[in-house]
């Protein structure tokens, strides 16, 4: 068998959904861990899409290979109005503009950051996790969230980030969060993206102040990765948290 990388197994993924109590919140989580995997891994945090969850596709696009194929440890909570916060789960759409009026009206940022804090100390307990070897994936909605995250957070070692730029209401702050990012960066773009302009997305990633980082355009709309793009950022957090 393979994943969807192309490459061959050589773990299974053992899943366990947990929560995390963050101030007054309660956070839906999520682990993959390797079974039979011995001492210490690497952690990669994913960011969800809006109107996606802990265990969408896009999540587990990425998480798979991640375990599977180099042994890491993968965990995801749900976004605001996301995946298990909501009393019952609704259509993608339905989902999608909840979160566009959420994030338009604003202040769901620092409670999104301090959710994944408190995720991230609980995770860096497990003896299964290498605290000197976490990287973060999210684009899109994971870019809104996580690119703040990742800009206050000095144990996140690597990042993937892209598809969101400042052409969108309230996304100004995130150009002042890039500029506090010193880690290596792959940032996504796609060609033809629908929902964001290719200069809102630039203005972003020059903004980053990291010494290696690197901007990737890819063909096609405001799609999950897939083909390249899925290869190429599993590929960057594996060569940047990888054991010796």
């Amino acid at each position: 068998m393979s994943t969807s990388s192309g490459h061959p197994r050589q773990f299974q993924a053992v899943e366990q959904r947990f929560s995390i109590q963050a101030q007054d919140r309660r956070v839906p989580a999520v682990t993959w861990i390797p079974a039979g995997a011995s001492g210490p891994r690497p952690l990669v945090l994913i960011g969800h899409g809006g109107s996606g969850h802990k265990t969408s596709q896009l999540v587990l696009d990425a998480a798979m290979p991640l375990v599977q194929v180099h042994g890491f440890v993968v965990a995801a909570i749900d976004g605001p109005v996301h995946g298990d916060r909501r009393a019952s789960l609704d259509a993608g759409a339905a989902v999608r503009d909840e979160f566009r009026a959420l994030w338009a009206a604003g202040g769901s940022v620092d409670s999104m950051i301090a959710d994944w804090r408190a995720t991230l100390d609980h995770l860096c307990t497990l003896p299964e996790v290498d605290p000197q070897a976490i990287g973060w994936y999210g684009i899109s909605m994971g870019t809104a969230y996580g690119l703040p995250f990742v800009a206050c957070e000095p144990r996140i070692r690597a990042a993937v980030l892209g598809m969101w730029g400042t052409s969108r209401v309230n996304s100004g702050r995130l150009v002042e969060d890039a500029r506090r990012v010193t880690i290596p960066v792959l940032f996504q773009q796609k060609s033809e993206d629908e929902f964001f302009t290719s200069e809102g997305q630039v203005e972003i990633y020059e903004a980053l102040a990291s010494r290696e980082k690197q901007l990737a355009v890819y063909a096609g709309g405001h799609t999950d990765p897939v083909g390249t793009q899925l290869l190429d950022l599993v590929g960057f957090l594996a060569s940047q948290l990888q054991q010796d």
